[in-house]
């Protein structure tokens, strides 16, 4: 899956100017960082984790695989993601917000689409007025005493090929005829298609093969304020 080759930067700023639906990825592109990263930190064993994170990001193991390494490594308690939360809110990325506003001034729905957790991007959905029902992500389950159970394996954003299945349920459900998401990793590249246009993010950080494979990069959010009129 991936972009038309023949599609260019100005047939994607066309795209945009007419969207009707922005799907976004969450780490490392609405926020500055990769919350499953400052989680491992947080429970003191994030080197062990960042080079897992790196993997799935450039598309060199699964990302179920490397999820379930990750999570594996972590262990997270019921009671380490509400201290996590509670102690590390979230880091926006610069525009972020200005973007959304300007997006839902134009009556285009916005949604949050992420390999994340749930419990941690409904923070980040909050400080961008974001419904609750428009986040897509994964959920840790846990034992009765609060241990790490594992994650809900039936949301489609645990594996690789799992947002393109999220863009083919919102165009059905909603009818969506000109969906766009904008993304820094290899798993938002294979959203378009069914996506008509995927828009690389490197504001945060530079992944190669998103930026050779995107017709339209961009590194500031204000870039695609200024294109939306």
């Amino acid at each position: 899956m991936g972009q038309r080759a023949d599609m260019t930067d100005a047939d994607m700023k066309e795209l945009w100017k007419r969207t009707d639906c922005v799907c976004f990825d969450v780490d490392s592109t609405v926020c500055t960082d990769e919350a499953i990263d400052e989680l491992a930190t947080f429970v003191n064993v994030g080197d062990e984790v960042a080079h897992l994170t790196n993997d799935a990001m450039i598309g060199s193991m699964t990302y179920n695989e490397s999820l379930r390494k990750r999570l594996d490594i972590i262990s997270p308690t019921r009671q380490q993601i509400t201290d996590f939360i509670q102690h590390h809110p979230p880091s926006l990325t610069p525009g972020i917000k200005e973007l959304t506003d300007a997006l839902k001034k134009k009556g285009v729905p916005v949604y949050l689409i992420t390999g994340g957790f749930q419990s941690i991007v409904e923070s980040v959905a909050k400080l961008l007025d974001i419904p609750k029902e428009n986040i897509f992500a994964n959920k840790i389950k846990f034992f009765y005493n609060g241990d790490y159970a594992g994650f809900d394996e039936t949301c489609p954003t645990c594996e690789s090929g799992g947002k393109p299945r999220v863009m083919t349920l919102l165009k059905e459900r909603h009818g969506y005829k000109c969906v766009i998401h904008i993304g820094d990793g290899v798993t938002d590249m294979e959203a378009c298609p069914p996506a008509e246009g995927f828009i690389g993010f490197g504001g945060n950080q530079v992944r190669e093969k998103v930026k050779t494979g995107s017709a339209w990069f961009v590194t500031d959010f204000q870039e695609l304020i200024s294109e939306l009129s």
